[in-house]
C-alpha cells in the first residue's frame, strides 16, 4: 500500500513538473526607476566672493541635474571670467549642467562668453531657449532678455516656440527655468517683460517656474498670471538668487501669495521630480541656516 501511494505521489509530481517546465516564467517586474532630482540656482560666480564656492560644495554631494538660472558669472559674462570665476566652482559640474542666461551675461556682445562656454548644453542657435525631458517631467529653459532675444510677448519668435513646444510634448508635468523674476519681493520686483511667457505657460497647464534675478529665496502659492492665488491651474514661482554672488535686501512689500522669504543664505534648491507630483528642499550652504521644503502634485 506504501509503495501503491509513493508511486502516485511520483507521479503526480511527475505530471506537476513537467507542466510547469511548459509554462512561460512569469517576467520579473521592472525595479521602479528613482525620481529625477533637479538643483537649481542663478546669480552665482564672482572671482570676489567664495560665496559660489560653498554652493558647489552641495553640488558636489548631491546627485542631479543642475539648472543655473542666469547671472552665471559676474560682472559681464566674458570668456576671461568663466574660466578664472565660474570654472572652478560651478564650472567642475558643468556636464550635468542646463543653463540660462541673465543679463550679466550680456554684457558681453551676445552673451557670446556663455554661449561659447556652455556650448551645446546651451540649446541649439545660440538664442538662449530649448526644451528637455528630466525623468517623468518636461523642462523648459527660457532667456528672458527680452530684447536680445527678439521679444518675449506673444508672437514673439520665443513664445510661439514656447506654445508650440508645450503642445507637442506628453509628459504630465511641466516646469520652465529663465532669469528675470514675474513675481518677486526683491529689490528688482515683479517684471511684466516676461508676461508673455508665464501666461504661456499657465494656458498650457505647466506647474513650476524658477527664476532668480533678485539675490534673495522667495517661494509663492500657485497663483495666475494676474498673481492671484490659483490652487488648481496656477504657477508655483521659486525665486533662487543664492548661487552666491552675494545677496541684496527683501525691498518691497510681499504679496499676499509670497509664503517663504530668505535673503541671507546661499544655497541651492532641490527639487526632486516624481511622476505626478514634486517635493522642494532649500539646500543651504550653512547647515544651521534658513531652510524651507514642501511637496505638491502635477495639475
Amino acid at each position: 500500500m506504501k509503495r501503491l501511494l509513493a508511486g502516485i505521489v511520483l507521479t503526480a509530481l511527475l505530471v506537476w513538473a513537467t507542466a510547469a517546465a511548459g509554462r512561460p516564467r512569469p517576467k520579473p517586474r521592472p525595479k521602479p526607476r528613482p525620481p529625477a532630482v533637479l538643483l537649481a540656482a542663478g546669480d552665482v560666480a564672482d572671482c570676489e566672493s567664495t560665496g559660489d564656492e560653498a554652493t558647489a560644495v552641495l553640488l558636489g554631494r548631491t546627485k542631479g541635474t543642475i539648472a543655473t538660472l542666469g547671472d552665471n558669472v559676474y560682472e559681464n559674462g566674458s570668456a576671461e571670467e568663466f574660466a578664472n570665476c565660474y570654472l572652478p566652482s560651478w564650472g567642475r559640474f558643468k556636464q550635468r549642467t542646463r543653463p540660462a542666461p541673465g543679463n550679466h551675461d550680456y554684457r558681453t556682445a551676445g552673451a557670446a562668453g556663455y554661449f561659447d562656454y556652455f556650448g551645446t548644453r546651451a540649446g541649439p542657435g545660440r538664442r538662449g531657449w530649448y526644451s528637455y525631458d528630466l525623468g517623468a517631467w518636461h523642462l523648459v529653459a527660457l532667456n528672458s532678455n527680452c530684447s536680445s532675444a527678439g521679444g518675449c510677448e506673444p508672437g514673439s519668435p520665443q513664445q510661439h516656440w514656447l506654445d508650440a513646444d508645450l503642445v507637442a510634448h506628453s509628459k504630465k508635468c511641466t516646469l520652465a527655468y529663465w532669469h528675470h523674476a514675474r513675481f518677486s519681493s526683491g529689490s528688482h520686483g515683479d517684471d511684466a517683460s516676461v508676461d508673455g511667457l508665464f501666461r504661456t505657460l499657465y494656458d498650457r497647464g505647466a506647474d513650476v517656474v524658477l527664476v532668480g534675478h533678485d539675490h534673495d529665496y522667495e517661494r509663492f502659492d500657485p497663483q495666475d498670471p494676474d498673481g492671484a492665488v490659483d490652487p488648481a491651474r496656477g504657477l508655483r514661482e521659486f525665486v533662487v538668487g543664492t548661487g552666491g554672488r552675494n545677496h541684496t535686501p527683501l525691498a518691497r512689500p510681499p504679496s499676499a501669495t509670497s509664503k517663504v522669504r530668505n535673503a541671507t543664505t546661499f544655497g541651492v534648491l532641490k527639487l526632486t521630480l516624481s511622476p505626478g507630483r514634486y517635493s522642494w528642499s532649500f539646500l543651504a550652504a550653512d547647515p544651521t541656516g534658513f531652510a524651507d521644503g514642501g511637496s505638491a502634485r502635477c495639475h
